[in-house]
This record gives C-alpha cells, sequence and structure tokens, in this order.
C-alpha cells in the first residue's frame, strides 16, 4: 500500500501530465488502513493495491491511440485552435433554390457505420519484416554476383548452355485438322482419360518433362506383385451355412476333424518326447556306488617283464624300418611306379574305346538324368507355387491359423432368426491380413515390471506403503 501511494504521489507530481480520467476525487477519500500480516508470501499480492497503478499506464494507452502519444508532449498549436468563424464561398448559389433537395455535384458525407468501423487508432501499426524480404535472398545474390562474374570473363554457365544446345521445336508444323464441334458424326473421346494423357506426356519433350518435375519415374516391377495370391475375402465351403448340404456339411466336419487330429499327434509327440523312462530312474545301489567312489584305493596292477620286453622290441622295429634306402631300392621302386602308371593309362585307353560300343546305353543314362532333372525342377516350380498362397515367416513368431467355425449337427438351424453368432469380424480382417503378408504374425503386449516394488515405510504416516523404484534406485 505504501508503495502504491508512493507511486501515485510521484505520478501526481510529474510537471505536465494531463490525465484524460478525472481520479481527483478517489484520491481524497480515506479509508481506514487494513492491517494484513505481510510476513507470508502469499499475501504480497492478495492485499497489495496497484489499481492506481493500473489506471496510470491505461491512462497512458489512452492517450496514445486518441491523440497518438501523450498531451504534455504536444505542442499547443495542435491542441487548440483560433476560431474564426465560418468562412463564406460564393459557389453561384441560387437564393430562391429549394432547400432540402440535393444539390449535383455536393459530396455526401460517409454513413455512420462506416465512421465506426475505420481505424480510429493513432498508434502506427508494427512493421512487417517478413513482407519486406524476399525468400533466398543471399543464394540469389550470389548467384546473380557469380553469372555477372562469368560473363565479364566470357564464360557461359552449364544450364545456359544446355538450353542453346537444345532441339528448336517446330512451331511451324501443321496441326491436325480437327472436325467441327457440331459434327454428329465425329469420334467421342475423353479428355480425361489416362491414355490420352499417358500420350501427351510422352510425345513432349524429355527434358522439359526433367525441369518441370513431370517426368515420371520408373517403377520397379517388383512393386506392382502382389504379397500374396490369396484374395482379400475367403468364402468359406458351402457347409459352413446355415442350412447346409448334408455331404458339404459332412465334408466341412470332416475338415475340422482332421485339423484337431493334427493338432492331438502334435501334442502327443510332444509328451513322448517329454516322458521319463522307468529303465532311466536311479536306484538305491547306484546313488551308493556314487557316494563310495574314491574312497577305496585299488593297487595298481604291475605289468609283467616279458610285456616290457616286447615293447622294447615293438619300438626297435619301427626304427629299424625308419633307415635310409640304398640305390638300388630307389631305383626298383621308381621302375614299380613308371610300370603302374603305364598300366593305368593303357587302361584309360581301352575303356574309351569300350565305350564306342556302349553308345545306346549312355544316350539312355543321359536321358535319365535329364528327365529326373526335368522332375525336379517341375517339382520345385510347382512347391514355388504353392509357397505363393501360404504366409511367410516375416517376425519371428508364427503364423497361426484360426479355428474353422463349423456348427454340429445338432446345432444347425432352419432359419437365419434362431442361427448364433460366431467368431469376430475384426479379429478375421487381422488373421486375413496376416496370412496374406500383409503384417507380420504378432502378439498382445504383456506387462513386465522392470524393477521390484520396493517398500518404504513413511514416519509422518506410519504406514507402510510401496513405490516403484527409480532407474536409479537400488532395491
Amino acid at each position: 500500500m505504501a508503495a502504491a501511494r508512493r507511486l501515485k504521489r510521484v505520478v501526481a507530481s510529474q510537471p505536465g501530465f494531463l490525465s484524460l480520467n478525472d481520479s481527483g476525487s478517489a484520491g481524497g477519500i480515506t479509508c481506514r488502513r487494513k492491517r494484513v500480516n505481510k510476513n507470508k508470501k502469499k499475501n504480497w499480492n492478495k492485499n497489495s493495491d496497484i489499481n492506481d497503478v493500473e489506471d496510470f499506464l491505461e491512462d497512458i494507452r489512452h492517450q496514445e491511440r486518441t491523440t497518438g502519444g501523450l498531451l504534455s508532449e504536444k505542442s499547443d498549436d495542435s491542441l487548440f485552435f483560433l476560431d474564426v468563424g465560418q468562412k463564406q464561398k460564393d459557389d453561384g448559389k441560387v437564393p430562391n433554390e429549394v432547400e432540402g433537395k440535393k444539390r449535383k455535384g455536393r459530396s455526401q458525407h460517409p454513413l455512420r457505420i462506416d465512421l465506426i468501423l475505420q481505424h480510429g487508432s493513432h498508434i502506427p501499426p508494427v512493421k512487417d519484416v517478413l513482407c519486406h524480404q524476399q525468400p533466398n535472398a543471399k543464394k540469389l545474390r550470389r548467384r546473380a554476383q557469380k553469372a555477372e562474374h562469368l560473363a565479364a570473363k566470357g564464360i557461359v554457365p552449364r544450364k545456359l548452355r544446355k538450353q542453346l544446345n537444345r532441339k528448336p521445336v517446330n512451331t511451324r508444323a501443321r496441326k491436325a485438322v480437327t472436325e467441327a464441334n457440331n459434327n454428329p458424326n465425329r469420334e467421342y473421346y475423353d479428355i480425361w482419360s489416362q491414355e490420352l494423357c499417358e500420350t501427351t506426356k510422352d510425345s513432349a519433350d524429355s527434358w522439359y518433362l526433367q525441369q518441370t518435375g513431370k517426368k515420371r519415374v520408373k517403377r520397379p516391377e517388383k512393386l506392382n506383385e502382389k504379397p500374396s495370391v490369396l484374395p482379400a475375402v475367403e468364402v468359406i465351403a458351402p457347409g459352413g451355412s446355415y442350412n447346409p448340404d448334408f455331404f458339404s456339411h459332412q465334408a466341412l466336419l470332416q475338415e475340422a476333424h482332421d485339423v484337431e487330429v493334427k493338432k492331438q499327434k502334435a501334442e502327443d509327440k510332444i509328451e513322448r518326447r517329454l516322458a521319463v523312462n522307468k529303465d532311466d530312474l536311479v536306484t538305491a545301489e547306484v546313488i551308493f556306488q556314487e557316494q563310495v567312489e574314491g574312497l577305496v584305493e585299488e593297487n595298481e596292477e604291475e605289468t609283467p617283464p616279458n610285456e616290457e620286453e616286447e615293447a622294447e622290441d615293438g619300438a626297435g622295429g619301427a626304427i629299424a624300418l625308419a633307415e635310409k634306402k640304398t640305390e638300388k631300392q630307389r631305383k626298383k621302386q621308381k621302375a614299380e611306379k613308371i610300370k603302374e602308371q603305364q598300366r593305368l593309362a593303357l587302361r584309360k585307353m581301352t575303356n574309351k574305346r569300350q565305350q564306342l560300343f556302349q553308345l545306346r546305353s549312355i544316350r539312355a543314362t543321359i536321358k535319365q538324368q535329364e528327365q529326373r532333372t526335368f522332375a525336379r525342377q517341375k517339382l520345385r516350380k510347382a512347391k514355388m507355387e504353392a509357397q505363393k498362397s501360404q504366409p511367410r515367416r516375416l517376425g519371428k513368431l508364427k503364423f497361426q491359423a484360426q479355428d474353422l467355425e463349423v456348427k454340429l449337427s445338432d446345432e444347425l438351424t432352419s432359419s437365419l432368426r434362431q442361427l448364433k453368432p460366431e467368431g469376430s469380424v475384426l479379429k478375421d480382417r487381422f488373421k486375413s491380413l496376416q496370412k496374406r503378408n500383409l503384417i507380420e504374425p504378432r502378439e498382445r503386449a504383456k506387462f513386465k515390471r522392470r524393477y521390484k516394488l520396493k517398500y518404504v515405510e513413511k514416519r509422518a504416516f506410519r504406514e507402510i506403503t510401496f513405490t516403484p523404484p527409480t532407474s536409479g534406485a537400488t532395491t
């Protein structure tokens, strides 16, 4: 309060300040001072009176809007004027002219509604800097300077050189004569057809299409292939109808039965592999032997002297065999090696001569190999075609087919009104997207707590509560 009164006294003591609002009467009213505890910060703004400061600032803003500035800073000529009366103009007025009639050429005053809507503030609007700026002005200025520098040297820029080297367009070519619009026998064509647009784009200049950004990018052929040949909506078998034929319904039941049998066989196979063999169970005798093992010392059997002598003789014989060969032995070994090579070459030549008499059998063998190769290729192509209709492995999870929706014989109804709905449309569409390789098989995310709960005893209320620890907390 004291600060507000001090500011008010300072404002009132300013020389030449003229207030448009009469606040003198309000200042003369005295009121009893309210005793407030200002020791707390929350009472500073709550019990402080700043109305006089706001009135002062509002008065300044009002003067700036209405007069364009403070009245104390205005000159006397702009605030006052000398009233010397209205000058009489001699504009050729007819004395006997009837008053109230509009004269031609007399300027009409604007309407009151137009005066209200006019901008009455004397404060000039804020200058928009962005409207005076040019985008990429620095880059364009640098390009212009570079172009002037090159032109001074006599160098033609690459872009201009490409434009000069372009093939000139023959503008004098005669256009095809079109038929008149009033001819009923003229050929009909659609101006919005795709073929016409493609023909126009293909006939245009490639450089023009590239510069204007209308040249099409060559689309890879792989993007035109569908990820699966399966239809978006698969029609269920005839046995799935609400009132199916007997044989169709039995065929659908047999298909569902085969699926369940396959699942049961897989479960039985896992159980057989995980089953415990009774013969492999540990008995009490085996446990006792394991416990006693290593506690009883056994005497090492001494090797008899005869065996030691035989071992020494064998080692000596091996050393004797590794002795150096004589010259005669080496010549004999070389002669045997040459003789063996000649024998093998003669046998190879004889086999080639014998093959001339085996042309039929060789031809038959080659034909059988080609047939086997062709059969394998055919089988491989059939397997690849079958894989196109099967879901691929897109993620870490394997695709699980949806269960068949089939009604038992005692659940069939004779009308749609008594039929009970089965399955979910949303789940069916989700499985269809997975089966057509559009999205990968996924499971519902499970919540997994990263840190264990930390129990804390609060002193304020003497109660034990748990709070999840932060990343830096320790359990």
